[in-house]
């Protein structure tokens, strides 16, 4: 692990990391936040969100870098809207996915979202659509058939269900399928499987904000998360932080576990290390 000295770049998840049930950064999180910045450490964001619902929480932190949003598969600063990366799926790839979640064993078990120019596109309106949009702010475009959508290629393909078994199901059927070198699979939580292209994930993006963006080192950088989508980002840090409240994998992967997100554990890794 690295010497905390080293730190000049904080990069933080948001659900289940600086925010919890309430869906907001409570204060001592923002406090611990401020007191990294005074001592001239950046924050960034790096979420599975949606660029637009990233954004609230980018500036209730008081974060000035681009936002890593989607996985990483957009990078874009909200001052300039400059986009330093977009990696959206391929056209076919999006279709043969599709095809697979409208299989009949799946297609009543599923909702699927398609990710389009950080706009929501949804087949129907689904109890676990109405959660999703609840907590993310989005607005969803009821299109039936998402086929329809495809003349631009999806940032991101999101299958929801509140069947854990089945996302895991799934998870695996598809890692079996298809290489990582052809599309990249993560949980973001467990009710959420997640499709980028496979040069997406928090750790290429994160990589990306510290050496190219930054000039810094991986020796620079401290993570915290709390799934297996923040894995790799938890891995490429300097120091990679795990959330008491994420599963043990994850937590196995780090140098440190924090607290409970309910437990202001985010405060208690910035107290830890910064």
């Amino acid at each position: 692990m690295q010497n905390p000295n080293d730190i000049r770049l904080l990069v933080l998840d948001i659900d289940g990391t600086i925010a919890g049930i309430s869906n907001t950064v409570r204060e001592p999180v923002k406090q611990a936040i401020r007191a990294a910045q005074a001592k001239g450490i950046q924050v960034a964001i790096a979420t599975g969100r949606m660029y637009r619902s990233a954004l609230r929480f980018h500036q209730e932190i008081g974060a000035t870098l681009p936002v890593i949003a989607y996985q990483g598969a957009l990078i874009k600063d909200p001052v300039n809207q400059t986009v330093y990366r977009h990696w959206p799926l391929s056209k076919s790839q999006a279709l043969q996915l599709l095809d697979y979640f409208e299989q009949p064993e799946l297609r009543s078990l599923l909702s699927v979202h398609f990710y389009i120019d950080d706009q929501l596109y949804v087949r129907e309106l689904t109890p676990e659509t109405k959660s999703y949009i609840e907590r993310s702010t989005a607005k969803p475009i009821i299109v039936g058939d998402l086929r329809r959508t495809l003349d631009t290629p999806p940032t991101k393909i999101l299958a929801l269900s509140d069947d854990t078994v089945l996302i895991d199901g799934l998870l695996s059927s598809l890692q079996s399928r298809y290489t990582p070198a052809e599309l990249y699979f993560t949980k973001s939580v467990a009710t959420f499987f997640e499709a980028t292209d496979p040069r997406v994930n928090k750790g290429t993006a994160v990589r990306y904000l510290a050496e190219e963006y930054l000039g810094l080192t991986a020796a620079n950088v401290m993570a915290i998360g709390d799934n297996f989508n923040d894995v790799e980002m938890i891995e490429y840090a300097g120091i990679g932080v795990a959330m008491g409240n994420g599963p043990a994998a994850v937590q196995a992967r780090a140098n440190w576990v924090a607290p409970d997100v309910e437990l202001d554990g985010v405060a208690a890794a910035i107290a830890e290390f910064l």
